[in-house]
């Protein structure tokens, strides 16, 4: 395959640092920027599940009270 020899006789250094440095530098900006997109996506996905948590919370409560004072009719 002719993939395999690129990196053949190179030094350690070179294949394991400066190509990694490189790639780094070269898609830094796309690399954050998903990173930086699926934080967000986490981040509203948590608050999504905090709102809909508290708003069931409060039904339960209001109804659970709206219950107890129909009761006492």
């Amino acid at each position: 395959m002719a993939g395999r020899g690129i990196f053949t006789g190179l030094p350690w250094w070179l294949k394991w640092v400066v190509v990694p440095v490189i790639a780094l530098v070269v898609f830094g900006g796309l690399i954050a920027g998903i990173v930086s997109f699926l934080v967000g996506l986490v981040f509203k996905l948590l608050i999504f599940v905090a709102v809909v948590g508290a708003v069931i919370f409060v039904a339960r409560k209001f109804m659970a009270s709206s219950s107890d004072s129909r009761d006492e009719w």
